[in-house]
């Protein structure tokens, strides 16, 4: 499988995940606002916030990796580069340079609050 494939693949599931979200949170919402609730909706609402918790810890878990991975991989990348800029090497001088202004742009774009 190639990136477009994945790429679609991920988005597809995203939208599918987001989609049932849609389908759960009013329902959430909807038993919060409930003020006598039966034995049976108290139990769904229990379920439902257990389960939104525990979606909500995945989530974080797949950002930082997310975070770490590409991350990682740039610096991992930088150095490389500026070692065979270092012996010379005009072509990784180039992506070096291509690279650091992508890195400013990024810091730039971080939202430090």
């Amino acid at each position: 499988m190639g990136f477009k494939e994945q790429q679609a693949a991920i988005q597809r599931e995203l939208d599918r995940f987001i989609d049932l979200l849609g389908v759960l949170l009013p329902r959430y919402s909807k038993l919060l606002k409930l003020k006598n609730l039966t034995e049976d909706e108290l139990h769904e609402l229990g379920e439902i916030e257990h389960f939104l918790i525990g979606v909500t810890g995945r989530i974080s878990e797949i950002k930082q990796v997310l975070e770490q991975d590409v991350y990682g991989h740039s610096l991992d990348l930088y150095y490389k580069l500026k070692a065979k800029a270092n012996l010379g090497d005009e072509h990784a001088a180039k992506k070096l340079s291509r690279l650091r202004d992508s890195f400013n742009d990024s810091m730039i774009s971080i939202n430090w609050n």
